[in-house]
């Protein structure tokens, strides 16, 4: 049986100041201990975390064999610098993680984060054609309404409006380059077979590659399933086939990021087993699930390509840092990726994943719910999973409904905080402005139960209806 989600019954104390410069306008909870997907507060309350933290945990907390190999590990070895001494369990799980791409990885690389793993993409690539005598390749191709990461160079990559207006301005635009999303539900046109639309973006990236002058090129880079900017937007059938072939055909290379997506997020070990065509990439860039909310790791996978492009020149990586294979963090990573293989989690999370998918349906899209006219879309897979709001757009199937300056779905998710859940709310997803749109994202543990998905929709479906209900009156 789960364990009640409880609230003391204590009067609440005032909130003691924080010496922590947060990422929120607001001060959080603080909590003090976890265990699974519960999570308990300061304050007194259990609460559920429905989101993993931001898809990072994957088996929960306090799971018994990661806290046993952590131990064990400290024990053994804490810490030695990778440019001096490797060590065993970071061995250990590079060649786990090279096996599991079934021919499509050659080496490994590990660093501290998922930010971390995009930037070191973008110094593998450019050593790459560095080190393989093509210095004038200096471009990155990537798309609107996405998001790499929160370093200078990750945020001129990518595309996220509200999170590159603060610092547009000392971004390094020169050599980071977008094109349009590949959002089919909102950018594909009427008049469009999915086909078409496809062979658009097609054109319009290999036109990019012209303007630039195609020998300048370094990548192509993709959220194989995009994140937080527009929550867990799945590519249009071929996308991905269609924009490695313009990479193949001016000898670029075809890169994603897997941080949100991958390492079984979406029921697949790797997000492009299931949207990528049959297509692998040249880079790949790992994290989250990783370590699981245990340790700080990230990690990039690299095809043998650029392994033999390397060490046929330099030899080595020309990039690290100072945590970069941290015998406990790898240690603990090899540990939450042997828990998932032995409770046959990636299963499970497809079963309860689909449950999810159908409750959110039901119970969204009813004709009792007065948030059906509303909800512009419901999509997902595995343990990931997103519901969009539409009030930005007029119909004659739903009233005008005044938001009152604000977000619908951080409304949403601080009201579901309030009744013990933790979602994850996005506004400016449905625009390449990043003015529009609203949507919440659900990413629990792979090791969640039916009950527990249950108690998470009655939770949110109660949290949004509210929200609702205070808006229209």
């Amino acid at each position: 049986m789960a364990p009640a989600l409880t609230k003391s019954a204590e009067p609440e104390k005032p909130v003691k100041p924080s010496a922590i410069l947060h990422r929120t306008p607001w001060q959080p909870p603080i909590a003090v201990s976890g265990e699974g997907i519960y999570l308990d507060l300061e304050d007194g309350r259990r609460i559920i975390d429905a989101v993993g933290g931001a898809a990072v945990t994957c088996i929960g907390n306090g799971h018994p064999e990661v806290k046993k190999a952590i131990k064990e590990q400290v024990d053994k070895l804490s810490y030695v610098y990778n440019m001096q001494l490797s060590n065993q369990p970071a061995e250990e799980l590079a060649r786990y993680l090279v096996n599991t791409g079934n021919g499509a990885f050659a080496l490994c690389g590990f660093v501290s984060g998922g930010s971390e793993a995009m930037e070191a993409c973008i110094k593998m690539a450019r050593q790459y054609f560095y080190d393989t005598k093509q210095p004038q390749r200096k471009n990155f191709i990537a798309r609107q309404l996405s998001f790499h990461g929160n370093t200078l160079a990750t945020l001129a990559l990518a595309h996220h409006p509200g999170r590159r207006a603060p610092y547009a301005d000392i971004l390094h635009d020169a050599n980071f380059h977008h094109v349009s999303p590949a959002y089919a539900k909102r950018f594909q046109r009427p008049d469009e077979m999915e086909e078409q639309y496809v062979e658009r973006l097609r054109r319009e990236l290999e036109d990019k590659f012209i303007e630039l002058g195609p020998d300048t090129v370094i990548g192509f880079v993709a959220e194989t399933v995009v994140g937080a900017t527009t929550g867990v937007v799945a590519p249009p059938k071929g996308y991905f086939k269609a924009m490695k072939s313009v990479c193949d055909k001016y000898g670029a290379l075809f890169i994603l990021d897997e941080i949100m997506s991958g390492m079984g997020r979406l029921g697949t070990l790797h997000a492009w087993e299931q949207f990528g065509d049959g297509v692998a990439p040249d880079l790949q860039a790992i994290a989250k699930g990783l370590g699981g909310g245990y340790v700080s790791i990230g990690a990039i996978l690299m095809s043998q390509r650029i392994a033999d492009g390397i060490r046929d020149s330099a030899g080595f990586w020309k990039h690290g840092h100072t945590y970069q294979a941290h015998p406990i963090a790898t240690a603990a990573s090899l540990a939450v990726q042997k828990v998932i293989v032995s409770e046959n989690l990636l299963a499970n999370i497809q079963t309860q994943g689909a449950h999810l998918g159908k409750l959110l349906n039901d119970r969204l899209l009813s004709p009792n719910s007065p948030l059906a006219p509303f909800v512009f879309d419901i999509r997902g897979s595995g343990g990931w999973w997103a519901v969009e709001f539409d009030f930005d757009t007029p119909s004659s199937s739903k009233p005008a409904v005044d938001l009152k300056g604000g977000a619908f779905a951080i409304q949403v998710q601080q009201r579901c905080l309030e009744k013990g859940l933790v979602i994850m709310g996005f506004h400016g997803g449905s625009n390449v402005e990043g003015t529009n749109g609203d949507h919440v994202m659900f990413s629990p543990a792979y090791n969640v139960s039916k009950e527990e998905i249950d108690k998470i929709v009655d939770l949110f479906i109660e949290g949004a209806e509210e929200v609702f209900g205070e808006i229209v009156v």
